[in-house]
């Protein structure tokens, strides 16, 4: 059944390749990944990497995916990640001491890549000078559009970074419309050697949990019976601090769940707290295992997203999913995540963010269609589509 499972994928995956003169049945890529953080990261850009590689392989099992990597990490999802049959991990042959940026070129020339993917900003030094075609990630240019939120020494690496790997690889892939303007902007690239192309999210969050399930998630964390929700990291530019204040003309039977690490920022959120007097309505959870996110995702009546700037928006995407209506903020790429049904304010308007609660939170029929229409909005998102349109990048470079 195996084989004929797999018969019928490569059929399948032949029909999409061959119209851009490659089939599946003689033909075969290596392709390499800068899988620093896939290996070792178990958030964000970690989880980025891992789904990437790993629908790839589901999606296009007759082509190797080949992980290049300093050190790796062990953890469970990790180690489940490394074990698929056409995922194999690379460490160096000679030593890390600067592999990642010059030594790698070595192996993944030895190794066979016909292509190699930096997944977050950057790409090997003079891989342009070889007979691989590279791919660069850019997931944002935050550090460029907002300084302030940077140490000085870590903005001038980013910009280096990426400038250079923009300017080397052969295609650049941005994670929004968003993205590719400010890469054009601030970096003078021409437009068409950039493509956009979403990221998903996790396959967990488009599984509606089982009611025993969300019961025993719902008393592990003493989860309130109406809450608004809001996940990421608590700092400046996500911007917490709206949301609080926003909540002070929200009807006081609902409540708000934060999920995201502190970093000094939740002091001056911290403050705004006791200003308001919303002590006990606000509740911080962090360290929440991962199976257990989409569940508190779905138990959510609203979900806030009021940050100053995002490159995409993955919670956004997790939300609707979820079936949760979303409330984001104005002036980045949110609405390109949320899609024409979500409801949009201002950053630095907590009146209009209130506003915009409280009319979801009043009107059932608003609700149900957010939710429905959110639900079908986000399917161009789904794994399998930015899946194809990655395969199809690739597979364009070699023609």
């Amino acid at each position: 059944m195996k084989a004929e499972s797999e018969t019928k994928k490569a059929e399948s995956n032949e029909l999409d390749q061959s119209s851009l003169g490659f089939s599946a049945l003689t033909f075969s890529l290596k392709i390499g990944f800068d899988g620093k953080r896939a290996a070792n990261n178990l958030t964000g850009l970690g989880n980025y990497s891992r789904s990437l590689i790993e629908h790839l392989a589901h999606q296009f099992p007759q082509h190797q995916y080949l992980i290049y990597t300093p050190k790796v990490k062990q953890a469970n999802q990790i180690d489940a990640f490394l074990e698929k049959e056409n995922i194999e991990l690379k460490l160096p042959k000679n030593g890390s001491f600067l592999w990642r940026t010059l030594n790698i070129l070595k192996d993944i020339n030895q190794d066979g890549c016909q292509i190699f993917h930096g997944l977050s900003h950057e790409i090997p030094l003079a891989i342009q000078h070889t007979r691989i075609k590279s791919v660069v990630t850019i997931h944002d240019l935050i550090f460029l559009r907002f300084p302030q939120y940077y140490k000085f020494i870590d903005r001038k690496l980013y910009e280096w970074k990426s400038k250079s790997a923009c300017k080397r690889a052969n295609k650049i892939i941005a994670i929004s419309e968003k993205t590719k303007e400010d890469i054009v902007e601030y970096y003078g690239i021409n437009p068409e050697k950039i493509e956009v192309i979403y990221q998903s999210c996790d396959d967990n969050f488009k599984i509606s949990l089982p009611k025993e399930t969300l019961s025993r998630i719902k008393a592990t964390y003493q989860l309130p019976e109406k809450y608004i929700l809001n996940v990421g990291t608590i700092e400046e530019r996500k911007n917490l601090k709206l949301a609080v204040q926003a909540l002070k003309e929200v009807d006081e039977a609902y409540k708000l769940v934060v999920i995201g690490k502190q970093t000094p920022y939740f002091k001056t959120v911290e403050q705004e707290i006791e200003k308001l007097g919303l002590k006990n309505r606000i509740l911080f959870l962090k360290n929440i295992p991962f199976a257990d996110l989409p569940g508190i995702y779905q138990m959510a009546n609203v979900f806030v997203y009021p940050s100053f700037y995002e490159g995409f928006g993955i919670p956004i995407i997790e939300a609707l999913y979820s079936g949760v209506p979303v409330v984001a903020a104005t002036g980045s790429c949110l609405e390109e995540a949320g899609g024409p049904n979500s409801l949009y304010v201002s950053p630095n308007d907590s009146e209009a963010l209130a506003t915009a609660i409280n009319k979801i939170l009043n009107d059932s029929e608003l609700q149900k269609e957010m939710k429905e229409k959110g639900l079908e909005f986000v399917q161009k998102f789904n794994s399998p589509v930015v899946t194809q349109q990655l395969m199809n990048c690739y597979l364009n470079l070699l023609q």
